[in-house]
């Protein structure tokens, strides 16, 4: 049997219990990590991803925390080095979507966005780094959004969240570096077997046709293995933006 590739290493999913999140644990997974899913409310999804990751005989833990609070931040990785004894990998993927017309958009809608999709991240990244610098080695990779590079007056919230994103990769490039790299996936719109096809995205898009939470796995996947790749986004959307 071939060695796989992130065999001996520990993965943090945050968001990780479904959806994008749970693509991106079974992939490390299957690439040889151990993975800690972090949820907030998805208790049963991530126990049983955990159930299904541990039965390829791979360690897994499933921990909730609401990644946009410091002293949740504090316990998760607490735990993580209490569990697992060291961290490689760090998916930052817990976020949240909805629309809200620009003046009809309240302080609490703008601050709970900022919070979950930009705040989280900084505070997961902030915990993580002395953890792999002790180590010598570590991989942040950021789930942004193709929201960050384009403008939706409907989504203005969601799209400015994910443009600090992009921002924050870069930054944390530069600060974590040599011994870590940071970068990020945005993903377009992906979807998942039963929701109703997206046929504009569908008709807009060169490759015609959605993605699916594989087609950021394996993309993750790729940045956690690589060396010399650090502070830039990739985007994966079939070619969306170019349009």
């Amino acid at each position: 049997m071939p060695d796989l590739p992130l065999a001996g290493q520990v993965a943090l999913v945050t968001g990780g219990a479904k959806r994008i999140g749970r693509s991106i644990a079974l992939k490390l997974a299957a690439d040889g990590a151990d993975v800690v899913v972090n949820y907030q409310r998805s208790k049963d999804d991530a126990e049983k991803l955990v159930t299904s990751i541990a039965a390829t005989g791979r360690r897994a833990a499933a921990v909730q925390a609401d990644v946009s609070r410091a002293a949740d931040v504090k316990t998760l990785f607490a735990d993580i080095s209490r569990r697992m004894g060291r961290l490689d990998i760090l998916v930052n993927n817990a976020g949240m979507f909805f629309a809200a017309p620009v003046l009809e958009l309240t302080e609490e809608q703008w601050d709970a966005i900022m919070a979950t999709n930009l705040k989280a991240q900084f505070l997961c990244a902030q915990a993580a780094a002395p953890l792999m610098k002790q180590q010598g080695r570590g991989r942040i990779i950021n789930i942004s959004s193709i929201g960050g590079l384009l403008a939706w007056p409907a989504f203005t919230h969601y799209c400015v969240s994910k443009a600090g994103v992009i921002m924050l990769t870069r930054c944390l490039a530069r600060a974590f570096g040599p011994e870590i790299t940071v970068n990020s996936v945005a993903p377009g719109t992906i979807q998942f077997p039963g929701e109703t096809p997206d046929e504009d995205y569908i008709r807009r898009t060169p490759l015609h046709r959605v993605g699916k939470g594989e087609d950021i796995a394996d993309t993750v996947a790729f940045l956690a293995k690589s060396d010399f790749i650090t502070g830039q986004t990739f985007v994966v959307d079939g070619g969306r933006t170019l349009v």
